[in-house]
Formats: C-alpha cells, sequence, structure tokens
C-alpha cells in the first residue's frame, strides 16, 4: 500500500540525553529507516536538570518516551546502566529486529557489541569525539554532526525553492504543499538509495518520510503517496516494469 510502506523491522532507538543534541532527531529518524520503522523511542536521563530541557521538548513533538533516572552518585551515570538494562530486556524479548544508540558515550560499545552477536543491526549515532571502540562495536556508525549540517542544507535548499518558486493553491479540497512537507521530503529523498539516473524507489521514500513524522498523505487530499509526490513540481516519478513507482528529485 503506498500510503503506508511495509516495515521491513521493528526498530528500537534509546537515547543518552547526557550525550546527545535534539538537534539531531530528524536525520537519525530519517537513516534508521534503512532497518524498518522506529516504533520504539525512548530518551533516558535525569529530568531534573535544566540541560535537558531540549529533549523534554521532543518528547511529546517525536512521540519519544522519557525514562526519569535520578543521578545516584556525584561523578557517575546511572542512566548508562538504565539503558543497557533496557535494551537487554528489548533484546530478548524477540520482538525488536534493529537496535539505534544515540549517544558519543564509549560505555556502550559493550551493549552493541552484545546486539550484533545476537545476529541484529546496531547502529550508532555521535559526534566526531566519540571513542574508536564504540564506533568499530556498531553495525554502522554515523557522525551526528555530518548528519545535521546536510539535514540544515536541505532544509535550506527547500526554503529558497519554495520562496521562489511559491505552491500554487491546490484544487479539489487538496490543500497546497508547504514548506515543512517539502523539507520532509527532500530529507526522505536524499537519505534513500538511489540507482545511477538518480531514482529512488517511492516506498522506501515514503518509509523514510514516516519515521519522522505521523506522515500520512491523505492530511494533504491526497489518496496515495504517488499522487502527492507527483503534485509537487521539485519532484518527477516513473512507473517500471511490474508496477514499481521510483521518484526523482529535479529542483
Amino acid at each position: 500500500m503506498e500510503n503506508a510502506p511495509s516495515a521491513r523491522g521493528n526498530i528500537a532507538l534509546l537515547i543518552d540525553a547526557d550525550n546527545a543534541s535534539p538537534n539531531s532527531i530528524d536525520p537519525v529518524l530519517t537513516v534508521l529507516a534503512e532497518l524498518g520503522t522506529v516504533n520504539i523511542r525512548r530518551v533516558y536521563g535525569n529530568w531534573r536538570k535544566q540541560s535537558l530541557k531540549g529533549w523534554a521538548d521532543m518528547t511529546l513533538r517525536y512521540g519519544i518516551e522519557p525514562y526519569q533516572q535520578f543521578d545516584i552518585t556525584k561523578g557517575k551515570n546511572a542512566t548508562d546502566m538504565r539503558m543497557t538494562i533496557d535494551a537487554m530486556d528489548l533484546l530478548f524479548g524477540g520482538r525488536v529486529t534493529g537496535f539505534g544508540i544515540l549517544s558519543s558515550d564509549s560505555d556502550f560499545m559493550p551493549l552493541a557489541m552484545r546486539i550484533r552477536q545476537q545476529g541484529l543491526d546496531c547502529y550508532g549515532f555521535g559526534t566526531d569525539r566519540t571513542p574508536e571502540g564504540f564506533r568499530q562495536a556498531c553495525s554502522r556508525f554515523i557522525d551526528v554532526q555530518a548528519l545535521v549540517k546536510a539535514h540544515d542544507d536541505n532544509a535550506a535548499s527547500a526554503s529558497a525553492t519554495t520562496a521562489a518558486e511559491p505552491s500554487e493553491p491546490a484544487s479539489g479540497g487538496k490543500q497546497a504543499v508547504d514548506e515543512q512537507l517539502l523539507r520532509l521530503l527532500i530529507d526522505a529523498y536524499n537519505a534513500a538509495k538511489r540507482d545511477e539516473r538518480g531514482y529512488a524507489s517511492l516506498s522506501d521514500v515514503g518509509q523514510r518520510a514516516g519515521n519522522r513524522s505521523s506522515f500520512d498523505t491523505r492530511n494533504y487530499g491526497f489518496a496515495r503517496l504517488s499522487d502527492l509526490i507527483e503534485a509537487v513540481p521539485n519532484f518527477q516519478t516513473e512507473r517500471r516494469e511490474g508496477g514499481q513507482i521510483v521518484v526523482k528529485r529535479v529542483r
């Protein structure tokens, strides 16, 4: 079904709020769409800390479940232990098919190794200061600073396009494509795998867009994702043998 691409897996994203920036959540969710749908989203920290306010604001916006962990001893981070225990519970529960760990803390190296030993992918997301041990323990490690920069560049490109060529009012009760939606679609397309002609699978683009938000084409007056994409002048679609629809960004 075009409007709701089937998930390839049930992914858990565990966030160490003390060692991760809330600005990275959009591109992180987009990358994790490679593994499946991020149905489990948890962020851990001591919510008494004013420094975690940014993450507190994100919990409702992205459907992230906050987990409280008090600082038991000064200089010791009990959050890491809580995250690890929950990850092991999820791992041996048998319903999770992949993990994302958003943290720059090397303490999660043994956890990443154990997840991979169980045959599951573990994507790590951290800064360029993340110790090499944690990087190598992950199936794939992604520098979130580079991700955020690419995301901001895409947002600037989308904003410039929208300002230069504002969307025409949609007819037939359909809403015009706004800047926020355009940014979401461009990010999803850029993260998707593309062929030599620059085309990406429409279902892959839809999967990545859906991971980031409660995206639904019907909110914009379209029954299918292909109809929405065809209404956006920034993209063109092509139907290939077997009925597969692919999409390419043209501006």
